[in-house]
């Protein structure tokens, strides 16, 4: 089976749904999607209070007050946030307040501590402050009954805040999704073990279990199955009761020893077709379990892996979680390197972006091998080559993926 990168991306997002929403603590919803307008039960402020340090007056007693001329008023109490006392401001007097403390009645301004001595028997005043000067009026932000969120918006920590201060505990939000992140192959072993011969370190279960912590995920890395067929599959089973989605790297190519794709083909539930793109040619789709849990087996070739995680699968992971757009940034710029392209596939070229005066600049980065994470290490960006461009000049217009939002 043969299929464009376009064609494939269809299928997977035609296949993976969002996750159903429920209520959250405000906390565990950072960088969530709300799934309710949120209405506000409470006006902010919710009463009026001091903007400052200062003097609760009757801007009127201050009239003509200067440097030379102050006005010494008696102060008949203090007002601290948190704390009322029935005190009433009377023409004449004043009392001493402190930022956010409610106005007491009868006063109609705050004098800032800075136009006075400071005095808290008499206190001299060096200026009139205009009527409802430094008072944070009740309501002047929210009003109660006023819808202050929107559904679908992503809650960052601006939204959190507003959330707090209308009083909301929990917020009914599309979770993360639980991402299961498995490597296969005999010749695998964990970073910090000795290396037989013929053995390499995995990093794609950490590359992939990065990659979908970075798109939001919970991620369960299981790290390496050996080539096992029994073992890879009583893994997939042991796993699939924490997983709204799996990703397996190795296994999927045309050897004799890619078994996860012959032991999964014999489920009839996920495809392998051959996309055309470089890297990430052989490609793995489908779902597995009772609950169809959606499964992606990657290349074990790690820029391979890479590619189709940024390609594929963090489209899905934003679609499980409501967020839009499910790409990533896609920016016009210019390659200041030339290099060839096969024909029929699309290929996504490491790159190095900068954006300046005169647009974004991309140059590419190692080389276009899939083992190759030097180069892949230093890009910030992708070169898209459509399947029918096989030569890219130095100054021709290209396509940028950008892979750090920081880049965009």
């Amino acid at each position: 089976m043969r299929r464009s990168v376009d064609e494939h991306l269809e299928a997977v997002l035609g296949r993976v749904t969002p996750l159903p929403a429920f209520d959250q603590p405000l906390m565990d919803a950072v960088g969530l999607v709300l799934c309710e307008d949120i209405v506000s039960g409470v006006s902010l402020p919710g009463f009026d209070n001091s903007a400052m340090d200062g003097y609760a007056v009757q801007a009127g007693d201050l009239a003509g007050a200067s440097d030379e001329n102050p006005i010494a008023l008696p102060v008949v109490g203090e007002f601290r946030a948190g704390r009322s006392q029935p005190i009433v401001v009377t023409p004449g007097t004043c009392v001493r307040i402190m930022t956010g403390a409610p106005m007491p009645r009868g006063a109609d301004s705050v004098v800032p501590v800075e136009w006075t001595d400071g005095g808290t028997v008499n206190v001299r005043i060096t200026q009139q402050p205009p009527v409802g000067g430094s008072v944070r009026h009740a309501g002047e932000d929210v009003t109660a009954g006023v819808q202050v969120l929107d559904r679908d918006t992503i809650l960052g920590p601006r939204q959190i805040a507003v959330l707090a201060a209308v009083g909301r505990a929990r917020v009914k939000a599309r979770p993360r999704p639980r991402v299961v992140v498995i490597s296969t192959g005999a010749e695998l072993r964990e970073p910090g073990s000795r290396l037989g011969d013929g053995q390499i370190y995995d990093s794609n279960s950490y590359t992939m279990a990065a990659c979908a912590r970075d798109a939001g995920a919970v991620v369960y890395r299981v790290g390496i199955v050996d080539d096992d067929p029994k073992r890879i599959m009583d893994t997939l089973s042991d796993q699939l009761v924490r997983a709204d989605l799996v990703i397996t790297t190795g296994g999927v190519s045309m050897g004799a020893y890619d078994v996860v794709k012959e032991e999964l083909s014999k489920l009839g539930t996920v495809d392998f077709p051959q996309v055309a793109m470089q890297p990430g040619k052989p490609q793995g789709f489908g779902v597995i379990g009772e609950d169809e849990v959606p499964i992606f087996t990657l290349p074990g070739n790690p820029v391979s892996a890479y590619v189709s995680f940024e390609v594929f699968v963090r489209p899905a992971l934003r679609k499980m979680m409501g967020q839009m757009p499910y790409r990533r940034a896609l920016v016009p710029g210019v390659t200041l390197d030339g290099f060839s392209s096969p024909a029929g596939r699309r290929q996504f070229v490491r790159a190095t972006a900068t954006s300046g005066d005169q647009g974004w600049m991309a140059s590419t980065v190692g080389g276009h091998g899939s083992h190759l994470l030097g180069g892949l290490s230093r890009a910030n960006a992708l070169i898209i080559v459509p399947e029918d461009v096989t030569a890219v000049r130095a100054g021709d217009q290209v396509e940028l993926m950008l892979l750090d939002e920081e880049t965009g």
